[in-house]
């Protein structure tokens, strides 16, 4: 994640992290990104069941998946916590379709742990928030990839969009924090400003803005993600609209996931516009370190199975219901998560000689793997120039 609000609004200053030692068991949730100490944001997909049909779904969800079951999901949060893993992220599918998520929720909190939701918002009645509110759930994620006609079109079902708000205003009136996810593609980039209106409007104070992944049914999408002058112009876009915003004094927070790309663009964009902070910027993206899929971020399926990230469930490295997260996560004897750890030293191509690789972390695997064949090879999402990414500039 590259929070923009944080960095080009300088929201947040290099000694914040430092201040708590980078450590993950001391630093307050928004300043996670930057600990020295990684312990990983689990995803659990606790269902494949859904009520929508979306195009993008990494999970390519459906019916009659085997699923943990509440004792085992309990189970596993033990070993999260005792793991030390600061936030447990309840996916899907759509995890308001499991009837026993308030039970786990309540537990994971019990537990120490921060429990999160992302959501299509459209189950969240006013009762349900007020339970969700109830067992300390601390943020909901609401998807939302355009405007109400785009959005349901991407969506697959008409009236998702209102029905998403409703969700919204539920949730808020609960008082439990919501943000929202918005998916990047040709057919709904030219909407963002739209997007940054609707979370004024609404009081959204919290926006995530993730670059398409091929992966699940997003493998079908592959032309319909921007190409490298349309990412620059919608990064600027993203950018402008999020200082515009907090000039007006609406201090939301914005970031953009899953093409770390971002972090070198806005610093050298910070540089070219002569920011004075651009050298604390260069600082905390060091701090961020890029991609951290199988480091500092993992994900365990409905069944059970554990994969480097949300994107990746090709790519099994064990199971929750044969050995604990936490040893399936420390196990040296799998070459292929250790080499995830240190990805840097293996990765190809134009990614092995950039000069941005350790603020960038050799961007996104799941991505280099879906056109190319190669973990390792470059990811065709990188839109730095040669020139860019030299040790000359």
């Amino acid at each position: 994640m590259i929070g923009i609000s944080k960095l080009y609004c300088g929201t947040v200053e290099a000694s914040d992290p430092l201040r708590y030692g980078r450590a993950s068991g001391e630093l307050p949730s928004h300043l996670l990104q930057f600990s020295a100490d990684k312990k990983p944001v689990v995803v659990w997909n606790t269902t494949s069941r859904c009520n929508l049909k979306c195009r993008h779904c990494y999970a390519a969800t459906g019916p009659g998946a085997t699923e943990l079951s509440t004792q085992q999901g309990f189970g596993l949060i033990d070993d999260l916590s005792e793991f030390g893993a600061p936030v447990i992220l309840f996916s899907g599918g759509e995890p308001t379709i499991r009837p026993d998520l308030p039970q786990l929720i309540d537990y994971a909190v019990k537990r120490g742990r921060r429990a999160v939701i992302s959501t299509n918002g459209t189950l969240i009645d006013r009762d349900m928030a007020a339970e969700l509110a109830d067992m300390g759930l601390s943020y909901i994620g609401i998807s939302l990839d355009g405007l109400q006609a785009t959005n349901d079109l991407f969506r697959g079902v008409d009236g998702a969009f209102d029905q998403a708000l409703t969700g919204i205003y539920n949730a808020q009136h609960a008082g439990i924090k919501v943000g929202l996810r918005f998916t990047i593609n040709r057919s709904n980039y030219q909407e963002i400003p739209g997007i940054f209106e609707l979370m004024q409007r609404e009081g959204v104070m919290r926006i995530c803005y993730y670059h398409l992944v091929y992966t699940g049914r997003g493998s079908e999408l592959i032309a319909s993600d921007l190409d490298h002058r349309q990412t620059r112009a919608t990064v600027d876009t993203i950018i402008d609209e999020t200082a515009q915003m907090h000039a007006r004094g609406f201090k939301a927070e914005v970031l953009t996931v899953d093409n770390h790309a971002d972090g070198p663009y806005l610093y050298l964009r910070m540089l070219k516009e002569g920011n004075p902070r651009a050298a604390e910027v260069l600082e905390l993206l060091r701090m961020n370190g890029g991609n951290s899929s199988g480091h500092g971020i993992g994900c365990v399926s409905w069944n059970g199975d554990v994969s480097p990230d949300q994107f990746w469930r090709q790519h099994v490295l064990g199971n929750v219901t044969n050995k604990p997260f936490s040893e399936i996560w420390t196990d040296q004897n799998d070459e292929f998560l250790m080499r995830l750890k240190n990805k840097r030293e293996h990765v190809q191509g134009r990614c092995q000689a950039c000069r941005w690789l350790d603020v960038c972390g050799g961007n996104f695997r799941a991505r280099a793997e879906a056109v190319s064949g190669n973990v390792w090879g470059e990811d065709p999402a990188c839109y730095l120039t040669d020139e860019e990414i030299s040790a000359q500039v």
